[in-house]
């Protein structure tokens, strides 16, 4: 019997790549698009490629995560892959023809990781921490757990996992505009999951772990052979750490209260 694969992807407001996205993975039996009250086409998109829409509230990508898995879960027959996606990522066709392939063949795995090459500014990214990029994006639903980590997700497979040979071709900006917009909303989601854990922050903190994530960026992960936007993205990261940190000596919002 062919095994039961089922598409997931979060969105809000992804009418840019949607279509390629859901295109990607019409091989599923099913898409699951859950949607965090998007304002654009988005919704419209998704059920013209047939897609299931389960509009939630935005929360968080834990919480939506852990709705969309109890979704799956509860599904009948029961479901053994997930292949997940964002509203920003599509399959290459030999990545497809793999997941496909390996969905096939595997009885045991809880899961494969698949690398994945983003495009920024003028090329994608060879470098810089950016590529292989392997993240599990096949699994098996009733064997993964979700973290969070300040504005950022991961898979966490229970069982065995490989690596499946293929990419995921990401878009993840379309200006410096966005790339600082998301830079300030992770920098303060940052801020805050740091807050809570009691850590300490200050500009000379934030001075430090800045110059070392350039450093990291430019330098360790060979982001200097990622030409002009490899310097550019190992600023902007440098930027991201400096105001994480600065933020955390932030005791509300300045000026005189009313």
């Amino acid at each position: 019997m062919a095994p039961r694969i089922i598409g997931l992807v979060l969105t809000y407001n992804g009418e840019r790549l949607l279509s390629r996205c859901l295109e990607s993975l019409s091989f599923c039996e099913e898409v699951l698009v859950v949607d965090s009250l998007s304002t654009d086409a988005t919704v419209a998109i998704a059920e013209a490629a047939g897609a299931t829409v389960l509009p939630r509230r935005w929360e968080g990508p834990g919480p939506q995560f852990h709705y969309a898995l109890e979704y799956i879960r509860a599904m009948q027959p029961p479901v053994d892959w997930v292949v997940s996606l964002d509203q920003d990522e599509f399959l290459t066709d030999i990545l497809s023809a793999n997941i496909r392939k390996a969905a096939a063949d595997d009885h045991d795995s809880a899961g494969y990781w698949v690398p994945r090459s983003s495009f920024y500014f003028n090329r994608f990214m060879k470098h810089s921490g950016w590529y292989p990029d392997y993240l599990l994006r096949l699994f098996r639903p009733f064997r993964m757990e979700v973290k969070v980590s300040g504005a950022h997700y991961s898979f966490h497979p229970q069982g065995t996992t490989s690596k499946l040979v293929g990419d995921i071709i990401h878009y993840p900006y379309r200006s410096f505009h966005e790339h600082l917009e998301k830079i300030n909303s992770y920098a303060q989601q940052g801020a805050d999951d740091m807050r809570a854990k009691g850590r300490q922050g200050g500009v000379l903190c934030g001075v430090i772990h800045g110059a070392v994530r350039f450093f990291k960026l430019y330098v360790l992960k060979l982001g200097v052979l990622d030409g002009r936007a490899g310097f550019i993205n190992a600023v902007h990261g440098a930027f991201y750490a400096f105001l994480k940190y600065v933020r955390l000596e932030e005791q509300g919002n300045w000026g005189p209260k009313p």
